[in-house]
């Protein structure tokens, strides 16, 4: 297993590469001056979808749409047709609709930000959750998706069977330090480098450390 020390190593090597690289959505909507309630749906829509979409179908919804007020005047026909051809657009369409209503209806039009009440919109899962009080709201959160499970299990860092053992695990293991990084570092570089097939080890920097590589070998 990977300790912290060696954490501190590979870290600052990731960070390096990944500048090179393109943001993952959300974060450049945030970069943007982007709201919470920006951050919150254009999260919901990116899961099982590519950044490239996501980023088409945000812009789309938000300039017919962009607070929950605004959102709950369109009909769900026309948010589907707004956010195709993002994954599950029908579900997410519904999804939008009755998390806007909530955010009026239980928040006074505030998007939550708590990770217990952020869970209580529909559609929102800890993914969603940790993403929007870190991004939104600059507090510590631990956003585990598919990279962040798949490259914390690949270098040794952890030992998990889902994302929710990962989140878990890394509460009690990563550094605070990295807490908010984390997931953007790990996100980008599961995108660019660290694929889910044929990731590109020859390059990759930190590939001394990384069991998965050893494993290879």
């Amino acid at each position: 297993m990977i300790t912290n020390s060696t954490l501190e190593k590979i870290m600052p090597l990731l960070l390096r590469e990944v500048k090179k690289m393109p943001l993952p959505i959300v974060t450049e909507i945030r970069m943007n001056n982007g709201t919470p309630y920006h951050i919150l749906i254009s999260t919901m829509l990116s899961l099982r979808t590519k950044d490239t979409t996501t980023r088409d179908a945000s812009i789309r919804l938000f300039a017919r749409a962009d607070t929950p007020d605004k959102m709950l005047t369109l009909s769900k026909a026309e948010i589907e047709k707004l956010i195709f051809p993002v994954g599950f657009y029908h579900n997410k369409a519904v999804h939008i609709i009755e998390t806007s209503r909530i955010i009026l209806e239980k928040f006074g039009g505030k998007v939550p930000d708590t990770i217990d009440e952020l869970l209580t919109l529909k559609g929102v899962g800890r993914k969603t959750a940790n993403l929007v009080v870190s991004e939104a709201y600059d507090k510590d959160g631990i956003c585990v998706d598919t990279h962040v499970h798949r490259i914390s299990n690949r270098l040794g860092y952890v030992k998990t069977k889902t994302p929710y053992d990962t989140e878990m695990a890394l509460r009690e293991k990563l550094p605070k330090k990295y807490w908010r990084s984390y997931n953007d570092t790990l996100v980008t570089y599961g995108q660019n480098l660290c694929r889910p097939v044929s990731p590109k080890c020859g390059i990759c920097p930190v590939t001394q450390w990384c069991e998965y590589y050893k494993k290879l070998k």
